[in-house]
């Protein structure tokens, strides 16, 4: 009964781990989305940045800031609202065991932010190629 026990065990894991990443690739290509028409949208911004003296490097710091703020609050909003829920079942059944291990709010809030940078990295990137003149002519 034990090893049928573990073996559904790491199913479960399994497909867990499976969703999950599913899901932070859906998150991210949102985020990367949302950060591209950003960049659309300030092109004639992105260009007058440029034409005051801005370097790439002062642009791609802009837009990887922008990402990592969004992934980071979206963060800490599920970590939120796992800590309540985690809560409420500990409180509902008290015969489960359910705490919150500081690592996991920890490596969450650091997947998080790391969504945000590898696919905030190519719209800050394109941002910081755009040319100052034509940025400044677009609308």
């Amino acid at each position: 009964i034990i090893a049928r026990f573990d073996s559904i065990s790491q199913l479960i894991v399994l497909v867990s781990i499976a969703l999950s990443g599913l899901g932070l690739l859906v998150g991210g290509i949102g985020v990367m989305n949302i950060m591209l028409v950003s960049v659309t949208e300030r092109t004639k911004e992105i260009g007058i940045r440029k034409a005051l003296g801005a370097r790439k490097g002062d642009i791609i710091i802009q837009f990887l800031t922008e990402a990592v703020t969004l992934t980071g609050a979206g963060g800490l909003l599920g970590i939120l609202i796992a800590v309540l829920v985690t809560l409420i079942v500990g409180k509902l059944v008290p015969s489960l065991p359910s705490a919150v291990p500081p690592g996991a709010l920890a490596a969450g809030f650091g997947v998080s932010v790391g969504i945000g940078i590898f696919f905030g990295t190519w719209p800050a990137v394109k941002a910081a190629r755009l040319d100052p003149v034509e940025a400044l002519r677009y609308e």
